[in-house]
């Protein structure tokens, strides 16, 4: 940073340069590019990361600049932000001081300044955006001025002219004619007069307005700069509270999950020391992460050559070399020869020809500030969403596409040995998210008793059956069978945190999957998904936690971790590793792969402990496994489907509408309809006017309910909840209409199952039951 001596920098002019910052007493001071500017001063790993990534800006209007030495001086704004740094020589740091002190008073004076004061300078804080702005005013005024000379220029013309016409008017009735002409021409000389008089008014009052709006135009430009100003301060205070706020969590994760090994011993002999400014740079860059490093906890390597043999083909060898049972062959070469993305070996022809289109999703702006500031800690399911932040599918159809790759669960109902079935349940549970990468679009909430259907027995082997059974808490019961031999069924219910920066979505409740000619039970949850860059930047979406598919009749179990995004991770991003176990934790199978593009598996051959030691200072598991064969690859999305809201193939057919399915069903969902038709304003009346609908008949069912029910009884009812997780949501006094309320005997839990009768009175026609919610 020794440069050639720079001109001080004048008041409102951009200052840039290295500076070293203070982070943490491990890592010290650390170099930084800082960009001072409009009074924020700003600062970035690398001058490449101006473009996209802003590590942490402090407003200077509000800030403290102090000296230490000759070469150190601090920047706070009185405790939420303190900046420790350090310039490579005294003249360097008095260059940042001075154009800091600049920037400072420009920055107070146009914070303090009166309505009524001179505007001659651009507030610092307006940007490129207040002075878009600004232009905008004036070139306004300029063009109204000129329409006003226009407008004068007129008024002398008929000024000119009218008075003349008058002149002749007079002079004619001082003529002696027959009294209707001099009738006549006094009628024509009043209107002349009057007309006069109009257009006089009319240009003063064209006069009066320019000359307010020329008064007052500083006075609004101000107005909107401060605006703007209180708008961009609230954005960085919501930023640095949901900054605090994962400090927090993973100060205290890290204070109840760190072994005392594993302590620094340099801060354990001091205590619990302060750090020196803010926290560290370098843990606001991982945020809201732990995993960065030593995500897998295991190490394959390449199975020793004797486990091979000469033909390739090794699978009874290896079964009798490792003694294991006749039943737990691996996964052989034929298994594994047909791709997950060719057709059945059965030819199937389709009924009808499913749609690959649906209209390009409209491009209409929304300030989602405007929204999201009204809505931190909220659940999501309780604040009103416009449809522009929807896609238009309900939430049920979401849940339906899960099956998108059902053809893994033919596979695995086909397959002699129970950790083989394993190795494809799990990649099934993997891509059920492929669909989720790109889709930031919010599903509609279904409404209590909606329901949707997926009926491809014809083409596909399977049909399934989805039905809000809940309100609050949102809860959505799902059953699919299939005529090769398994059964789908989950109750999913949502849970939300809007944490300022990202949303938490946690899905609750387990997922089943039953194979009838191996009596296989597998059970499983979700992961929790995160939606990035809420309020800034463009959304993204991650997949993260730990997924425990269990096979109850068995004993087998399969762990599989989908690693959090991390900057500093070398590995590929969205990950998932896992491992096949026997009820004896002997490992069979390893799977790694991503869960937005493939799945493939590893036969161990041999498993020892050794190698690099793992975040909690054990030793990583080493496998030595055979080579690697593909169980799952995801299929391209369709032509076009950056403008059809990415959906798959699948998904575009999921609200077609069909004939003869239930009134219920998500497809004749009215606001769904009009926002996939691209009328969006329509279809925001429509949702109001179904939510609206909603809330009265919930009412209803209410006092019906209470109607019924004695004293005693409500007395009952409201001991029987008032410990229940389910009290901060109202009681809904709904029995649904396919599925009933049960206790799961494989994990104990209250779940809906389905009671049956959906697809008899489809074929019969038979709705009357059903209940008009649209």
């Amino acid at each position: 940073m020794s440069e050639p001596k720079a001109p001080t920098p004048a008041p409102g002019d951009t200052y840039k340069g290295w500076l070293f910052k203070w982070t943490n007493y491990i890592k010290g001071y650390q170099r930084r590019w800082f960009v001072l500017s409009n009074g924020l001063l700003s600062y970035y790993r690398t001058q490449a990361e101006m473009g996209h990534t802003c590590r942490g800006t402090i407003n200077l209007a509000t800030a403290n600049i102090a000296v230490e030495d000759s070469c150190n001086f601090v920047i706070s704004n009185g405790g939420t932000q303190t900046y420790h740094l350090k310039a490579s020589s005294e003249v360097e740091r008095q260059r940042w001081i001075t154009a800091l002190e600049l920037a400072k008073a420009k920055a107070f004076r146009m914070q303090a300044e009166s309505d009524d004061s001179g505007d001659d300078s651009t507030s610092p804080g307006a940007g490129q955006g207040a002075g878009s702005r600004n232009s905008e005013v004036q070139s306004t005024l300029r063009t109204l001025g000129s329409k006003v000379e226009d407008l004068s220029t007129c008024n002398d013309l008929i000024a000119k002219h009218g008075s003349a016409l008058q002149r002749s008017l007079s002079e004619l009735e001082g003529v002696r004619l027959g009294g209707e002409t001099s009738e006549k021409i006094r009628q024509v000389t009043e209107r002349a007069t009057l007309f006069r008089i109009t257009s006089n008014a009319m240009i003063n009052a064209c006069r009066d307005f320019l000359a307010l709006a020329q008064a007052h135009s500083k006075r609004w430009q101000k107005a909107l700069q401060a605006e703007r100003e209180q708008r961009v301060r609230l954005e960085e205070t919501l930023e640095q509270l949901a900054k605090q706020h994962n400090h927090l969590e993973r100060a205290f994760r890290g204070a109840t999950v760190l072994p005392p090994s594993q302590s620094n011993p340099a801060i354990d002999s001091k205590g619990p020391v302060p750090g020196k400014g803010d926290v560290s740079d370098e843990d606001e860059e991982n945020e809201f992460f732990d995993a960065c490093e030593d995500v897998q906890e295991f190490i394959t390597v390449p199975a020793d050559p004797k486990y091979h043999r000469r033909s390739g083909s090794n699978v009874s060898g290896i079964s009798s070399e490792l003694g294991m049972d006749d039943g737990t062959t691996s996964l052989d070469e034929q298994s594994l020869a047909s791709s997950p993305e060719s057709p059945q070996s059965q030819e199937v022809v389709p009924v009808r020809k499913r749609r690959s289109r649906i209209p390009d999703k409209p491009n209409y702006s929304l300030n989602l500030w405007s929204i999201m500031k009204n809505c931190i800690g909220k659940e999501l399911s309780k604040i009103p969403m416009p449809v522009n932040f929807n896609e238009p599918l309900s939430m049920l159809q979401r849940l339906s596409e899960d099956l998108e790759y059902y053809e893994l669960l033919d596979r695995g109902a086909k397959c002699q040995s129970s950790l083989e079935q394993m190795c494809y349940v799990a990649a099934f549970t993997v891509s059920s998210y492929s669909t989720t990468v790109h889709r930031t679009g919010k599903p509609f909430n279904p409404l209590l008793g909606e329901t949707f259907e997926l009926d491809r027995m014809q083409e596909s082997g399977y049909r399934s059956l989805c039905e809000q059974v809940s309100h609050h808490p949102p809860a959505a019961a799902h059953h699919a069978i299939s005529e090769r031999g398994w059964t789908l069924r989950q109750e999913i219910a949502l849970a939300s945190k809007f944490r300022g920066k990202y949303l938490s979505i946690m899905p609750l409740g387990s997922i089943h999957c039953i194979f009838e000619k191996s009596n296989n039970h597998y059970t499983w949850k979700k992961v929790t998904t995160t939606v990035h860059n809420i309020i800034v930047g463009k959304l993204w979406i991650d997949q993260s936690g730990e997924i425990d598919v269990v096979n109850h009749r068995t004993g087998d179990r399969c762990h599989l971790k989908f690693a959090p995004y991390s900057y500093f991770s070398r590995d590929v991003a969205r990950k998932v590793t896992g491992v096949v176990t026997d009820k004896n934790g002997k490992a069979h199978y390893v799977l790694s792969g991503t869960w937005d593009e493939k799945m493939e598996c590893s036969r161990v051959m041999q498993s020892s402990r050794g190698g690099e030691n793992g975040a909690d200072g054990r030793q990583k598991t080493v496998y030595q496994t055979l080579k690697a064969k593909e169980l799952w690859r995801k299929t391209p999305l369709p032509e076009g489907a950056e403008n059809m809201y990415y959906f798959s193939t699948l998904a575009l057919t999921l609200n077609e509408p069909e004939e003869g399915i239930a009134p219920t069903d998500s497809r004749r969902r009215p606001d769904q309809r009009l926002m996939e038709q691209g009328r969006w304003e329509e279809a925001n009346a429509e949702k109001q006017r179904l939510e609206e609908k909603q809330r009265t008949t919930r009412r209803e069912r209410e006092r019906e309910a209470n109607r019924t029910a004695n004293p005693a009884e409500e007395a009952l009812i409201e001991d029987s909840i008032s410990d229940s997780p389910l009290k901060s949501g109202h009681h809904d006094n709904y029995k649904s209409m396919w599925f009933e309320q049960q206790v799961d005997p494989m994990t104990g839990e209250p779940t809906h199952i389905y009671r049956g009768g959906y697809w008899e009175a489809k074929e019969q026609g038979d709705w009357d039951s059903c209940p008009n919610i649209f």
